[in-house]
């Protein structure tokens, strides 16, 4: 019973991704040929993940499935926090509970988003959720200056603009 199931739902995502998502529009116009020689919309040909991507690529290949500068800026950046988990391939580091030094009261949890292997100005997005603790113990959320996140974005696209221009010296 096990095997049919899954049988079924391998037929059912195979038979989806070879299905053809081509507008009548394209195939009047030709458009869908010059997709075809283009390599857009192959299941298995040799622009997939399964052989490998593209044979001519426009950004290093680092192993991450991000931009490296923007990865080694955001962990240089908020390395005082304690890590509670990071995925280089999809781009993201989430932050544990941090409580500063001088305002034991207060902590801070970030989430770090990197969405581009290019080092472009919409390739992050930083979340910040601030608590502060109440007189009966318990943490209460507050708002965050969408300043502060803000200044956070730029202080790690310029420590990564930073490594970009040390890496090619």
């Amino acid at each position: 019973m096990r095997f049919r199931r899954f049988s079924a739902l391998f037929l059912a995502v195979g038979l989806g991704a070879c299905s053809s998502d081509y507008t009548q529009e394209e195939t009047k116009t030709g458009a869908t040929e010059d997709r075809l020689n283009t390599g857009m919309g192959k299941f298995l040909g040799e622009d997939t993940l399964i052989f490998g991507g593209p044979k001519k690529r426009e950004h290093e290949d680092t192993g991450l499935g991000v931009n490296s500068y923007l990865w080694r800026a955001s962990l240089d950046t908020i390395s005082f926090m304690p890590i509670a988990s990071a995925d280089p391939f999809g781009g993201v580091i989430i932050t544990d509970w941090y409580s500063p030094p001088q305002s034991p009261q207060e902590r801070l949890k970030m989430n770090i988003f990197i969405l581009d292997r290019q080092l472009r100005s919409d390739g992050l997005r930083v979340s910040i959720f601030r608590q502060e603790r109440e007189k009966s113990g318990h943490w209460a959320d507050r708002p965050i200056d969408p300043q502060t996140i803000k200044d956070l974005e730029n202080t790690i696209f310029a420590r990564a603009r930073h490594f970009r221009t040390t890496a090619a010296k």
